[in-house]
C-alpha cells in the first residue's frame, strides 16, 4: 500500500463531541483533509508545538518525552496513521536508536504531537485517505490562505487558536506582556490565542 504525506491544516472545536477538538490533516499533494477528533490537552500540546515562540516554563508531557529521547539518542523518524476502525485512527511511531529501528504503537494525537517536536513527517495509507478523507471549503470572504499564516479555521469557523475578538482592543505592546504572563502562568490556551492575534497584526 502506498503512503501519503500529510501536513497539519488546523485545529478546530469539535461540534459533535463536547470538550473535544478536531485536528485537520492536509494531503500534501492533494486537496483532501483528514479530520481526527482529539482531546483538549493534546490539542493544546499540538498548538504549542506549532507556535514556535511559545516556550512553556516547564516541559509538557510530550516535551518531556522529547527530552528523554534526546538524552538516550532516540530519534523519531516518522509517524504513520496505519489503521481506521470504527472511527478510531491507529498510529505507529517509527523510532531509531543505534541504527536499530523500532515501531511503537501510539494514539494518533500523541504521535502527531511528538512528530512536531522531532520535525518528523506524518503519513497515512492511501486506502485510509480514500475512506476518511474529505474536502473542506475555506470561507470565500477570507480569501486564499498563505501557508505561513496562523492556523486556519476549519469548517465550523470556531478554532482552538481563534482570538474571537477577545484581544483586538489591546495594543501590541500589551499583547506581548499578556503573552509572557500567560506562559508564566502555564495558561497555554490563552497564550496561543494572544500569539495568534499578534501574528494577525504582523501580517497586515
Amino acid at each position: 500500500m502506498s503512503l501519503v504525506k500529510l501536513s497539519i491544516k488546523g485545529i478546530s472545536y469539535s461540534q459533535t463531541q463536547n470538550g473535544a477538538y478536531a485536528l485537520i490533516l492536509n494531503e500534501v499533494d492533494g486537496e483532501r483533509k483528514l479530520p481526527i477528533v482529539i482531546g483538549a490537552f493534546e490539542a493544546q500540546s499540538i498548538a504549542i508545538a506549532l507556535e514556535k515562540e511559545i516556550k512553556p516554563p516547564r516541559p509538557l508531557t510530550h516535551d518531556l518525552f522529547k527530552n528523554f529521547a534526546d538524552r538516550f539518542d532516540i530519534v523519531v523518524k516518522q509517524v504513520i496513521i496505519h489503521k481506521l476502525v470504527d472511527g478510531i485512527f491507529y498510529s505507529s511511531i517509527i523510532c531509531e536508536r543505534d541504527r536499530i529501528e523500532e515501531i511503537i504503537d501510539a494514539r494518533t494525537s500523541d504521535a502527531i504531537a511528538l512528530a512536531l517536536r522531532f520535525e518528523a513527517p506524518i503519513f497515512t495509507y492511501k486506502n485510509i485517505l480514500d475512506k476518511a478523507g474529505i474536502y473542506l471549503q475555506v470561507n470565500p470572504l477570507e480569501g486564499e490562505r498563505n501557508e505561513d499564516d496562523p492556523l486556519e479555521l476549519a469548517d465550523d469557523q470556531s478554532s482552538f487558536v481563534s482570538t474571537e475578538g477577545t484581544y483586538t482592543s489591546h495594543t501590541t505592546e500589551e499583547l506581548h506582556e499578556l503573552l509572557e504572563l500567560a506562559v508564566n502562568n502555564e495558561d497555554y490556551e490563552k497564550a496561543v490565542k494572544i500569539r495568534d492575534e499578534i501574528s494577525r497584526r504582523e501580517q497586515k
